[in-house]
């Protein structure tokens, strides 16, 4: 990492800015036609590149779509642990932020939120460590909710910050088991939402979330 005050070598600029301009474009083809859609050779050719060249920089698409999944769990993760920034006063509160937060960046981000939960595309390698580790950051951060209505302060809560090394010593007791179920619910419902389920079916989908929140908030007292 360089020093304060020193930049970069411009060599290592030019490669993360390529890098970044090869992601925004396999973004815009995500978007238009899912994970099958993204091409190296395609994006070569927007960027006004051979296909050869950009492949210095991603060696393959494989590689190109895995840190695009891990780009989009850093982005839910921090979305997530942003509102929960704050001196929530009860469990209640805290359940409610969390939630609200992972359906908004799920409706905002639909595209890359079921790039984290569907196989892409046959061959490609879901559970590469890389990848089970970014997904336990998010269990990380409701294993932080749960640690802190279970410790019944109203104080900023600091797990948020650790919670890769909450969830490591969480692993198998109550709080995970409870975390696991709360995910589970909230990726079922964001998934129904964002696949026009709701809609198909003429259903309020803000009303059903309330109801399913509370259902959670409901859960959760009981186990503090």
């Amino acid at each position: 990492m360089p020093a304060a005050g020193t930049r970069k070598p411009m060599r290592e600029r030019f490669r993360e800015q390529v890098r970044e301009e090869v992601k925004a474009a396999a973004l815009d083809q995500l978007a238009a036609g899912g994970a099958q859609a993204i091409s190296i050779n395609a994006i070569a050719k927007q960027l006004g590149v051979s296909g050869p060249a950009l492949y210095r920089y991603f060696s393959s698409r494989d590689e190109l779509l895995t840190v695009l999944v891990i780009d989009a769990y850093n982005d839910l993760h921090e979305a997530m642990a942003h509102a929960l920034d704050t001196e929530a006063p009860d469990a209640e509160a805290r359940i409610r932020l969390l939630a609200a937060a992972y359906r908004a960046w799920a409706q905002e981000e639909p595209h890359r939120y079921e790039l984290l939960f569907k196989a892409p595309f046959p061959g490609y390698d879901a559970h590469a460590e890389p990848l089970a580790d970014a997904a336990r950051s998010l269990m990380g951060v409701v294993l932080g909710v749960l640690h802190h209505v279970a410790s019944g302060t109203t104080e900023k809560p600091s797990a948020y910050q650790n919670d890769e090394v909450l969830e490591a010593r969480s692993a198998n007791t109550e709080n995970h088991q409870l975390a696991v179920a709360l995910w589970s619910r909230l990726h079922g419902f964001v998934s129904l939402e964002i696949g026009g389920g709701f809609t198909a079916m003429g259903l309020d989908a803000d009303a059903l979330f309330e109801t399913e929140v509370q259902v959670l908030t409901d859960r959760v007292r009981r186990a503090s």
